[in-house]
């Protein structure tokens, strides 16, 4: 594929990325305002502050951004983070080294050029009933190389098998269509990704996570990562409308603090996705978007 094609396929894909985000805070900010009957509902309804995100390449020049989406506070989310991103440059070496250790990019050290683009959503919910959620959809580029990767996976604090099923079910009848085996397959990679070795337990109940996916038929990789995109609200907003209405115990929160510490242990020791970021320079604000606002240790 030419540049000029792969230009066309990254505006493609970046204006997938944003359209998706602007239907799942328009989605979130509707559900805020149905929540007029339950636990905190004589609150405002929550409403996402948005703003800028700028990257500066080493020499100072221009080098992308996007926007961060939050909304804090809410009557059905305590902080949720929807960001897009769109950055470009050339890649340093603690990032060649980064991410070489996954794949080998032909040419990489001469040519160290990349661009990406990708949303990320993390939502952590008021209620402890209501599970917390990650989602996320990508396509880097290099000059010698491109891939997609993502994946959504179902956070609880309080587990409810049923839920736990029904968000299965759902990832797999939007992946099935581009081939009954990437389900198991991305499950399985969901469930090694992420676990938290020093605690010997996973973060949550899975999903399904992707990364370095090239089948060399980009159409159809990028029609995968768009049905990954499609399957997050109709999955979550299932498990959200069942156990929002749900009245809590101070020791429910207290789980759900302690829970959240996990979260931010992984976060921070082990995600890929924070890592490169902080590595290439893009806005520590928005890198660090996924922590929960308030967690616990014992």
């Amino acid at each position: 594929m030419s540049d000029a094609d792969f230009d066309t396929c990254k505006h493609k894909a970046a204006s997938w990325f944003r359209a998706l985000r602007d239907q799942i805070v328009a989605a979130f900010e509707a559900l805020e305002d149905a929540h007029s009957d339950g636990p905190l509902s004589d609150r405002p309804a929550g409403r996402f502050e948005i703003r800028e995100t700028r990257r500066s390449g080493s020499d100072g020049s221009d080098a992308g951004g996007g926007l961060m989406s939050v909304m804090r506070a809410g009557r059905v989310f305590e902080k949720v983070g929807v960001n897009v991103s769109e950055v470009y440059g050339q890649l340093g070496d603690q990032a060649q080294r980064s991410l070489s250790a996954r794949r080998e990019i032909p040419g990489l050290e001469a040519d160290p050029r990349f661009w990406a683009s990708g949303i990320s959503l993390v939502a952590h919910m008021q209620n402890p009933h209501v599970p917390a959620v990650h989602m996320n959809t990508r396509m880097f580029w290099t000059p010698n190389a491109w891939w997609f990767g993502g994946g959504s996976d179902l956070n609880p604090c309080i587990e409810y098998p049923e839920d736990t099923a029904d968000f299965h079910a759902t990832l797999k009848r939007y992946c099935d269509p581009h081939g009954t085996q990437l389900y198991p397959r991305f499950k399985e990679w969901a469930d090694e990704y992420f676990y938290i070795p020093h605690r010997k337990r996973a973060r949550g109940v899975g999903g399904i996570f992707y990364d370095d996916y090239c089948t060399g038929d980009w159409q159809a990789d990028f029609a995968f990562t768009q049905d990954v995109g499609r399957a997050f609200l109709p999955a979550f907003l299932a498990q959200v409308e069942k156990r929002r209405g749900m009245a809590w115990s101070d020791a429910d929160k207290d789980t759900q603090l302690i829970h959240r510490g996990l979260y931010a242990e992984y976060n921070l020791v082990y995600d890929r996705g924070t890592k490169f970021g902080l590595q290439t320079g893009h806005d520590p604000d928005a890198v660090l978007m996924s922590l929960p606002p308030f967690a616990r240790w014992v």
